[in-house]
């Protein structure tokens, strides 16, 4: 990757938000995207999911200011702190063209994801960006280890957290305990799904965090401080933390930060869900966070719970993907789905309330309408052939 690359590329993505207008560079359209309402988050249609891997046009978006626009020919990567005998710096050529480079798919997930949905479970709106379904989605992500970046500065014996600060308006910045920094899948990523880092995803580098929420995979890199000393900030002391009666306050944290994402799962249907009376595959994700996706079981209302088959490889830190076979009758349906990890930890009927409205893991009751059957004769079949035509549009 030479510097005349990417000064290219930061070119094109300037030049797109300026005669946009937007707080983002990237199109939205409600075909693909799901509008969360703040002018710079967007969650992915569920129904708009059509491989293993999110497609980039589609990915959701959660910012906290608007892109920056960042010319990569001047960017720098700062590693400094206490927690390190010689504070180094990098340029964008020096990530791409003196470490290993490294691809692997995982997961990312925001801490809020259905937080609308938890609203409704507790009846009240939370504050925060309000999510339905898709704040969550899967890239193969193309970078330099975080660790080959770290110990060239030389790490010190005390050091115990790692800080990465983003260069967006708020400076968003998050630590994590150095094991985590020095893990095999920790990335600073330079690619998402076999392309250079969209902007709005990050570029010219971002953190890639397994299986933590969201927050920690900081986009639009620029400092990572190592500390001896344990760091607050703001993201995890009043915000991505758990506030309630049930998580005790740590000062100066209001509660527990949160870190690794329980187990959940995600039916790839719009809500509610209208279908014809007819054979067909329901598919969805599932999703447990640092640990594996065991088992997927569904109901159809007052059902028993049956195995679904689960169709993608089982790995930490990405989601799989299950399907199960069902010929609806015509009515009114309540379609559960429910995940188990590895560890045991099943979705439970309801989440423990917080403040915040975050990590909703609940069973969900998705509601699904099944037409009657078209009426027979010439007449009939026409309809039945302009449903069929408009199925194939929507699939």
């Amino acid at each position: 990757m030479t510097t005349s690359m990417s000064a290219q590329t930061t070119a094109a993505a300037t030049s797109a938000t300026d005669r946009n207008g937007r707080k983002l560079v990237k199109a939205t359209p409600p075909d693909l995207m799901e509008d969360a309402g703040t002018g710079l988050d967007y969650g992915t249609r569920p129904d708009r999911m059509p491989g293993h891997l999110t497609p980039t046009d589609r990915f959701y978006i959660r910012s906290h200011a608007p892109t920056p626009h960042l010319d990569a020919a001047t960017w720098t990567l700062h590693v400094e702190g206490n927690g390190v005998h010689e504070p180094i710096a990098y340029t964008y050529d020096d990530l791409w063209n003196r470490f290993p480079l490294v691809s692997v798919v995982r997961t990312i997930e925001c801490a809020g994801n259905r937080r609308v949905l938890f609203g409704e479970e507790v009846g009240r709106t939370f504050q925060g960006t309000q999510w339905g379904r898709g704040a969550i989605g899967t890239a193969e992500w193309t970078g330099v280890r975080l660790r080959d970046l770290l110990e060239p500065a030389g790490i010190t014996a005390g050091a115990c957290e790692v800080m990465s600060e983003g260069l967006d308006e708020i400076r968003a910045r998050l630590p994590v305990p150095l094991a985590k920094a020095r893990a095999d899948d920790t990335l600073v990523a330079l690619a998402m799904n076999g392309e250079v880092l969209p902007a709005d995803h990050g570029f010219p580098a971002r953190l890639v965090v397994s299986g933590w929420l969201g927050a920690a995979s900081i986009k639009w890199l620029g400092r990572i401080e190592v500390s001896e000393d344990p760091l607050y900030v703001p993201w995890n002391t009043e915000d991505y933390v758990l506030i309630g009666p049930n998580f005790p306050a740590h000062e100066p944290a209001r509660g527990p930060a949160i870190t690794a994402l329980p187990v959940t799962s995600l039916v790839e249907l719009p809500w509610p869900a209208q279908l014809r009376p007819e054979p067909r595959m329901i598919r969805g994700r599932a999703f447990a966070g640092e640990n594996r996706v065991a088992t997927v079981q569904y109901r159809i209302d007052d059902g028993l719970w049956q195995d679904a088959l689960i169709t993608s490889p089982v790995t930490p830190g990405v989601w799989v993907r299950w399907q199960f076979r069902w010929n609806p009758e015509p009515g009114e349906h309540t379609l559960r789905v429910r995940a188990t990890d590895d560890q045991g930890n099943t979705q439970p009927d309801s989440s423990t309330w917080n403040e915040l409205g975050y990590l909703h893991q609940s069973v969900l009751a998705h509601p699904v309408h099944v037409e009657s059957p078209a009426p027979r004769g010439r007449a009939g079949e026409t309809r039945r052939r302009i449903r069929r035509a408009r199925g194939s549009v929507r699939s």
